[in-house]
């Protein structure tokens, strides 16, 4: 994965007031509507730079919300808010990250204030990107915008202590074009972690990769709907563990998955 993609991420549950950003919220003068009617915000806080990255988005986000209803379905959110910042302090409040943290090489965030499970309902979502959002390539952009909107459709499917990897990597398959893989794709066999995100830098965009892999390879291998379903079992709420997920998705244990798995990555 590029550094300028290793930019999605997700908050499942955000702090419920966010800091005030120090400039002038100013959104579009009126909302776009894509797909099935949804309403789309767009907020600038940072003048021309921002407005750019903005207005970049207002061209993508409907082809965005396709790639997501087409996978996921079109029981989400009808109204979506798209922000975009023009510092890293602007970008941590609006996201609700903690100040001082690693931050530098997320690009966006999906965050939400509050996620009733119960009732199947998120408050508060919005995509935030960062200030480094202005100088990504075009089509970096279009892939983390889509990567962030899967999230924020996903989000009231999505457990607290959902696998991190599987919705990164289901986020990317979402997202992301195929690529063919890297010589040494299979240089490590084992089924991603949580702990391959964990740290900036390298490892960080491998575990990247290695999760769009597996989401791609379970495509491949079991089919759309049964990666979807995958996702479901792992990640919802009240989920068990992922050996249990593995057999009710895809009707296979994770011996033999890995074996697959192993397998596939040498193609």
């Amino acid at each position: 994965m590029v550094a300028e993609l290793l930019a999605a991420s997700v908050l499942i549950a955000a702090p419920s007031a966010p800091p005030p950003s120090p400039h002038i919220a100013v959104p579009a003068p009126a909302p776009l509507v894509v797909g099935d009617g949804r309403t789309v915000r767009l907020i600038s806080l940072g003048g021309a730079p921002t407005d750019g990255v903005l207005d970049r988005i207002a061209g993508d986000i409907g082809d965005a919300v396709g790639a997501v209803e087409k996978f996921w379905g079109t029981e989400w959110d009808h109204e979506i808010v798209v922000i975009a910042t023009d510092s890293q302090a602007q970008f941590v409040a609006q996201a609700g990250l903690a100040p001082g943290g690693n931050w530098a090489d997320i690009a966006a965030v999906s965050v939400a204030d509050h996620v009733d499970f119960a009732r199947h309902h998120a408050s508060g979502q919005r995509i935030v990107f960062a200030p480094g959002a202005a100088n990504m390539s075009d089509r970096s952009l279009r892939i983390v915008l889509t990567h962030e909107l899967f999230h924020l459709a996903a989000r009231a499917d999505t457990a607290l202590d959902a696998p991190r990897w599987l919705l990164e990597g289901v986020a990317d398959f979402v997202a992301r074009p195929p690529e063919p893989l890297p010589r040494d794709a299979a240089a490590d066999t084992a089924l991603p972690t949580d702990a391959d995100l964990d740290v900036a830098g390298p490892q960080r965009e491998r575990g990247y990769d290695r999760a769009w892999w597996f989401a791609r390879f379970v495509a491949d291998s079991y089919g759309v709907d049964a990666l979807r379903r995958l996702y479901v079992e792992a990640c919802g709420p009240g989920h068990g563990d992922f050996e249990t997920a593995v057999r009710r998705a895809l009707g296979t244990g994770t011996a033999e998955l890995r074996a697959r798995w192993a397998q596939w990555l040498t193609r």
